[in-house]
């Protein structure tokens, strides 16, 4: 960590502070107005000599290929069946807004399918001069026959609902329908919703979620709908679903009192029945049976079981204390329980085995586990669909170097590919190898390397990592990475640190709070091992992360920053002495700690950017991003870090999308737009 205290640095304006000094020495608070003029001339005096340095002859080149990558109508159109239709989000050249379309399962298994066009999002657009994007349908289960739809204004999180009749193909007049907001709703049924929104004053949690769930009928206002349900102002959220499998139906309510702990119960007439699981498990029914996915061990009057194992019961035995637990997997040193789903009589379970996908299904009632074969090495499977009425599942399986392939049959097989994506960049002479590096506590770090067979010697080096509420960064195909980098002679790295759920929910807990330094240590560790090991030097070796991983790159600036040749840092955070203040922040206190608490600042204040940021040493080039639609993570963060980077005399390459979300592109072009801006400044600095 830098000092900016003491004598021999120049003067500091971003102190850390005490614990309830709210920045009252920040002199780019202003830059947190998100729409404010002045903070968006601001943005624009940025954005400006970002797009003249960048945009040359070979950026619009980049544009290009990621374009017709992201635009090929030879890409999957991945499926969820509902009902007799297979339904499809699509957006192309054409179609740059996107297609809400369907078709049926014999004419989605021919080359050209016959696709029914179901929501124009163009032509609503267009019609209603807005900026809608796709934010998703909640279709009523099991017959159909209604929608509820969601739609964004320039990607933002929040969102407005709309209900849609799919016998139709129209929206409903007078039908349920509700303003901008971060709505949580589902059907109850065909007269009533389950609905979660901003009510107005002392309605919401300090995240910004919605704080009361309500049963809002047909045919009356909105501001009539009746409680169901209220959480407290500190809670993440509550939200409401209703289980319509025909026997089974249930409603569940839950509230989230932090990220990672929720309390779920189900509501039978009037009462509220505690499902008495773990909080901090995962809690999830399938017909008459209950899945507990656990993240810490679990003490029970029998036995102990262990963190990360998946557990299955008799749902109603174990509302009456009576049902057997049965352990369906427990994990290992090396093997993590990835994600899961059922068809009727089967659950299919994938796991990770150092980071490669495993798939097996599981029997309910026996618990007998069967796997799936021929699964390539170093690849990912996703389950894309299954049709928990049948017996059908939808696979895919794609590498750093295999496009896509897509499977489907029924759940005890044979499988067969249905489907397969292009490849979009060459992959003969690259290799796909897995090392792992020693962190600074000892611990082995795994990490991919997708390189030239015939290389020469180090060369330029793109490092990508996360690290945090563990998500598993796995190998899988990405056709823009392939063509604007591994095509024009870079290797890319993909590291899977701790924070992550690579090996399990103990990979993510160790890096939580005051373990967040193990996060940076195991991305340094990888970084001077790539150097070590002669695949690149510091000079050619660049890293990029974006939102928590944008902070991974915020860290990397500041307090490592002789260990890189340039960084990119995306929609971050890096401000973490106000993280908690800004939009959805408050949701992820569980995560980082409570900076208001003299306690957990001792250990967030060592390592946020924003507050050890050096006049003194030298940092390599770095390129920050982020959008200003973007109510996830305030677009302030890039802004002020930004802001203070210049004061201190470092050269920032700033660029701020007006539209996308927390996604940081609101359609292809975009993305298109801010991928080759990305991969150019990497090609400058590394490369050129």
């Amino acid at each position: 960590m830098v000092d900016c205290t003491g004598t021999s640095a120049p003067k500091c304006r971003f102190g850390r502070g005490g614990p309830h000094n709210v920045r009252v020495t920040d002199p780019y608070l202003w830059l947190e107005d998100i729409t404010g003029d002045d903070a968006l001339d601001w943005v624009r005096r940025h954005n400006e000599p970002t797009l003249a340095q960048l945009c040359d002859e070979r950026f619009e080149q980049m544009r290009a290929e990621a374009l017709e990558v992201l635009d090929t109508d030879a890409r999957i159109p991945y499926v969820r069946r509902r009902g007799d239709w297979l339904y499809n989000f699509w957006r192309d050249a054409a179609n740059p807004r996107g297609l809400w379309r369907r078709t049926t399962l014999d004419s989605y298994r021919t080359d050209a399918p016959d696709w029914e066009v179901v929501i124009d999002l163009d032509a609503l657009a267009a019609e209603e001069d807005e900026n809608w994007v796709w934010a998703g349908a909640k279709v009523i289960e099991p017959d159909h026959s209604l929608a509820l739809i969601t739609l964004s204004r320039g990607g933002s999180d929040a969102g407005v609902v709309r209900e849609f009749d799919m016998r139709t193909g129209e929206f409903v007049v007078d039908g349920f329908e509700v303003p901008e907001a971060k709505t949580q709703i589902s059907w109850e049924d065909e007269k009533s919703v389950l609905i979660g929104t901003d009510w107005g004053e002392d309605s919401l949690t300090d995240s910004g979620y919605p704080r009361l769930v309500k049963r809002w009928r047909r045919g009356t206002p909105l501001g009539d709908a009746e409680t169901l349900f209220s959480g407290a102002h500190s809670d993440v959220i509550v939200a409401a679903s209703r289980d319509r499998t025909p026997g089974f139906e249930r409603t569940l309510l839950s509230r989230a009192v932090d990220f990672f702990n929720d309390e779920v119960y189900e509501l039978r007439d009037d009462e509220l029945i505690r499902i008495d699981a773990p909080t901090d498990a995962t809690v999830s029914m399938h017909r008459e049976w209950l899945l507990i996915e656990l993240r810490t061990d679990w003490y029970t009057g029998t036995g102990s079981l262990r963190a990360g194992s998946l557990i299955a019961a008799d749902y109603d035995e174990f509302l009456a204390g009576t049902a057997d637990l049965h352990v369906i997997f427990e994990p290992d040193d090396h093997t993590s329980l990835n994600h899961y789903a059922w068809t009727k009589d089967k659950l299919v379970i994938v796991t990770l085995a150092d980071v490669v996908s495993r798939v097996h299904t599981v029997t309910p009632g026996s618990w007998v586990t069967q796997p799936v074969p021929g699964i390539p090495d170093n690849t990912n499977a996703v389950i894309v669909d299954t049709d928990d009425l049948g017996d059908e599942i939808f696979l895919d399986f794609s590498g750093f170097t295999t496009p896509s392939r897509l499977l489907y049959g029924p759940v005890e097989g044979p499988l067969e590919e249905i489907k397969s994506a292009p490849a979009f960049f060459d992959a003969d002479d690259l290799t796909v190898t897995q090392h792992f590096a020693k962190s600074a506590d000892g611990t082995a770090i795994p990490y991919f390397v997708v390189g030239h067979r015939d290389s020469a010697g180090p060369g330029p080096t793109l490092l990508g990592g996360y690290g945090g509420f563990e998500v598993s960064r796995t190998p899988g195909y990405d056709g823009v990475l392939g063509r604007l980098w591994l095509s024009r002679g870079g290797t890319y790295v993909l590291a899977n640190i701790r924070g992550g759920g690579e090996y399990g929910p103990g990979w993510h807990t160790q890096a939580m709070r005051e373990g967040r330094h193990l996060v940076a240590e195991d991305f340094a560790a990888v970084a001077q091992d790539l150097v070590q090991s002669g695949i690149t030097t510091v000079e050619q070796l660049g890293a990029q992360g974006g939102s928590n991983g944008g902070l991974l790159m915020g860290i990397m600036l500041t307090q490592y920053p002789e260990s890189f040749g340039a960084l990119v840092c995306s929609v971050p955070l890096l401000d973490m002495r106000r993280f908690h203040l800004l939009l959805a922040g408050a949701s992820w206190v569980a995560e980082y700690g409570d900076p208001d608490s003299t306690e957990d600042w001792e250990f967030i204040g060592e390592y946020s950017p924003y507050q050890n940021i050096s006049a003194v040493r030298r940092y390599p080039p770095v390129l920050i991003t982020t959008s200003t639609r973007d109510d996830r993570v305030h677009p302030g963060h890039a802004r002020k870090m930004t802001a203070a980077l210049e004061e201190a005399g470092h050269r920032v390459h700033y660029y701020e999308n007006i539209e996308g979300g927390h996604a940081g592109a609101a359609d292809n072009a975009q993305t298109a737009f801010r991928s080759a801006l990305i991969y150019q400044f990497l090609h400058r600095t590394l490369s050129d």
